[in-house]
């Protein structure tokens, strides 16, 4: 902020401490508030603007020349300083400066021992000769009442930018697999690609696609949540891809190599053991998700199926089978009674 603006800013009170505040107590207020009101933390448009107070008055008070300068100039505006009119004429003697700016210029309060002199337009003094007088590394512009020609400047705070967001669906094969995808966002096109194994309403960050920072600030980040769709088939268990898998009650009974088709279309092989019951797993490894943390596994819920219609020859085949099967029969109905 210009220094000919430190009038109407009451530093201090921005950071809520005190005027005689040590360097460690200003740090200290400022990263509170700064933690309080950083716009990647707080995205209000009142956060945005507090954050930005904040800066501009630790900028100043955390360096001890600008404080100085800020300190003796909120005095003089203040009225901490007295004027005396000169034998009843429009101008100010500076005599009574001596004691606020002759700690920063010598003696008579202006570099070099020479007098502030000010224009008396309306009895009031001009506040820009006071101003330029501490700007220092300026050169008088041809301008003999003061040192108006010197000019002031404090370098903005870099300011990151807002962040977006955006959603992009994808089927479940592109969620498994990874996909390269095409993003339109802010009239700006850019392809990215979205890694293996997302998940539906998860949100992935795509660093600096956010909106343009400002003072050489960089850009914000672009927060993309993914929709997949469900897959009628197969489901996502961390890295593994579960399906169910039929089975006949021969296949079940005496164990066989069934196979099914994966999320690839590919064929593939399960080898069933003998004795399995609805619900047991089996796994084709590495035909899941693959990834840099590892591959996982195709996994298949044997479900054991029935024929709709069964015939004489089955009905005798199952009544030997039952006959045979008497004490595991009474077990399963001893199971089926428990609580």
């Amino acid at each position: 902020m210009a220094e000919n603006e430190w009038l109407s800013k009451d530093y201090y009170k921005v950071l809520g401490v005190s005027k005689d505040a040590s360097d460690a107590e200003i740090t200290k207020a400022y990263r509170k508030l700064a933690r309080k009101y950083h716009p990647d933390l707080n995205k209000t448009k009142e956060a945005e603007e507090k954050f930005k107070d904040i800066s501009e008055a630790y900028d100043v008070l955390s360096n001890k020349e600008q404080r100085q300068k800020y300190d003796a100039i909120r005095q003089f505006g203040m009225g901490g300083a007295r004027f005396s009119g000169g034998s009843g004429q429009g101008g100010f003697s500076t005599d009574a400066f001596s004691d606020i700016f002759g700690s920063m210029f010598g003696a008579g309060g202006a570099p070099g021992g020479s007098r502030i002199r000010f224009s008396t337009g309306g009895g009031q003094p001009d506040f820009s000769d006071i101003f330029s007088a501490f700007g220092g590394g300026g050169a008088p512009s041809g301008n003999t009442s003061g040192y108006g020609g010197y000019e002031t400047r404090q370098e903005a705070r870099p300011v990151k930018g807002r962040d977006r967001n955006s959603s992009i669906s994808l089927s479940f094969r592109q969620a498994v697999k990874g996909a390269t995808v095409s993003l339109s966002v802010g009239g700006s096109k850019f392809k990215t690609h979205i890694p293996a194994g997302v998940r539906n309403g998860q949100k992935i960050r795509l660093p600096g696609k956010g909106r343009p920072g400002s003072n050489g600030g960089a850009s914000g980040d672009l927060y993309l949540q993914i929709e997949v769709k469900p897959s009628t088939r197969f489901s996502m268990d961390g890295r593994d891809l579960v399906m169910d898998l039929p089975v006949t009650v021969s296949e079940a009974a005496l164990g066989a190599k069934v196979r099914a088709r994966d999320v690839d279309d590919q064929v593939v092989t399960f080898k069933v053991p003998a004795g399995s019951s609805s619900g047991d797993q089996v796994k084709v490894a590495g035909r899941g998700v693959q990834d840099r943390r590892g591959n996982g596994d195709l996994v298949g819920r044997i479900q054991i199926r029935m024929p709709d219609r069964i015939g004489m020859a089955q009905k005798k085949a199952l009544r030997e089978f039952a006959k045979a099967s008497q004490d595991f029969d009474a077990q399963v109905a001893d199971d089926r009674l428990k609580i």
